[in-house]
């Protein structure tokens, strides 16, 4: 335990001094914070610099026909919330000049209640300002229709706009309310994974390039070495992600009114806590799987060269969970076989697992044997990992083949 302790206390020692490290935090702390100060300080100056009037940008319309312009363009202002719409009294001609010189960002051209022609400088490509049109026109249409049926306006009105009321009960989980949780969860564990991962290898590859990990091997125990090596670059991804997460938390507790508008932002940060708490769980045990094997290949790198080609039958391994995850969240079919399969198997069940939980119903018990098939797994590989750093001593030249490591497990 004291040789474990020493050798945590010398690897975060390294992590936390890195200065790639520190660069990659900080500036990753100063993104958000940026992010999340954004629509305060935009609300600010706009409010200096327009006296809390909007910028909205400019909409015309034009109506052919005089008799129906004012309905019109009051539907289309009802309609179109985001648009400071104007009647257009120009021709057709002025009306497309002054969208090409940026004085207007669109216009409708109406012929009449069932036509008209929209003109726009580059068309988004989410762009539904006609699918909004249509539904306005339709309703002009419907409306007077009617009235030339003899049927009184506010009747007409009333018949229209008729509202019909509904109750949704969730009986399970809300999976759009979810979504952004799993979402976070994957990529999280993704991207800690590649990097860390990979610093472990690179740093077990680099004590046995200069030698030193023959000097290690014969005055601490392996054990003791690979587990010191994983768990300081946990807890430096740990920190990271705390530093992180931890500003943007703060961040948005300090703009949340300013923020209160964004649904995205405001579900993450009202994530529920046993969600969070098996979200740790998974990500932790995930991690820990993943850094012994990559401490484990690292160990058989003679050269730095060699640790991309070596550690790429791991990395594909991940990969493969992840276009499993990510391809069943878009499909919405969490519950498929091959999803349920993967979440008893080990290197699966970290990301496949916490999306089932997050995104359906559970039970308890599957839950369970997961955790515990991965905590078995997790403390098997650490110990595999270490017969095959101890084995990797004497493995030099070509990257070995797996005959080769089997037989120096053996005789380690």
């Amino acid at each position: 335990m004291k040789q474990f302790g020493k050798i945590l206390k010398f690897e975060l020692k390294g992590y936390l001094k890195n200065k790639v490290f520190l660069g990659v935090t900080i500036f990753m702390i100063a993104a958000i914070i940026g992010v999340l100060f954004f629509p305060r300080l935009s609300a600010n100056l706009g409010s200096d610099e327009t006296g809390n009037a909007e910028n909205l940008p400019v909409m015309l319309v034009h109506c052919d026909n005089a008799e129906n312009e004012s309905v019109i363009t009051e539907a289309f202002v009802s309609a179109f919330t985001d648009y400071e719409v104007v009647a257009a009294e120009d021709n057709e001609e002025e009306i497309k000049q002054q969208i090409v010189d940026e004085n207007a960002e669109c216009a409708f051209v109406i012929k009449s209640l069932t036509e008209y022609t929209y003109y726009v400088n580059d068309l988004a490509l989410y762009d539904a300002n006609t699918a909004v049109a249509d539904e306005v026109l339709k309703s002009a249409y419907q409306m007077s229709a009617m009235i030339e049926h003899g049927i009184p306006a506010d009747e007409a009105n009333q018949i229209l706009n008729f509202q019909i009321e509904h109750t949704s009960v969730t009986l399970g989980k809300d999976q759009m309310q979810n979504f952004f949780y799993a979402y976070i969860m994957i990529f999280a564990l993704y991207m800690v994974i590649l990097i860390y991962g990979q610093m472990v290898a690179t740093n077990v590859a680099s004590e046995k390039s200069s030698r030193a990990m023959e000097l290690l091997i014969t005055s601490v125990h392996p054990i003791s070495m690979i587990f010191g090596k994983v768990v300081s670059s946990c807890l430096a991804g740990l920190i990271q992600l705390v530093s992180v997460f931890g500003t943007a938390f703060i961040c948005y507790n300090i703009n949340k009114s300013y923020l209160s508008d964004v649904d995205i932002v405001s579900s993450i940060f009202n994530m529920p806590v046993h969600i969070l708490l098996y979200m740790l769980v998974f990500f932790l045990l995930g991690f820990f799987l993943y850094a012994f094997l990559y401490g484990a290949i690292g160990s058989t790198a003679s050269k730095l060269e060699d640790i991309n080609t070596s550690v790429m039958p791991v990395t594909f391994l991940f990969i493969i969970a992840f276009i499993v995850d990510v391809f069943s969240l878009a499909s919405g079919s969490v519950d498929s076989v091959l999803m349920k399969v993967c979440s008893y198997i080990p290197f699966t069940s970290p990301i496949v697992m916490f999306t089932r939980i997050a995104m359906s119903s559970v039970s308890v018990y599957e839950i369970a044997i997961s955790i515990v098939i991965l905590i078995a797994s997790v403390i098997g590989v650490g110990f595999i990992s270490a017969k095959i750093y101890r084995a990797g001593v004497l493995l030099y030249g070509a990257p070995p083949k797996l005959s080769s490591i089997i037989k120096a497990i053996r005789k380690a």
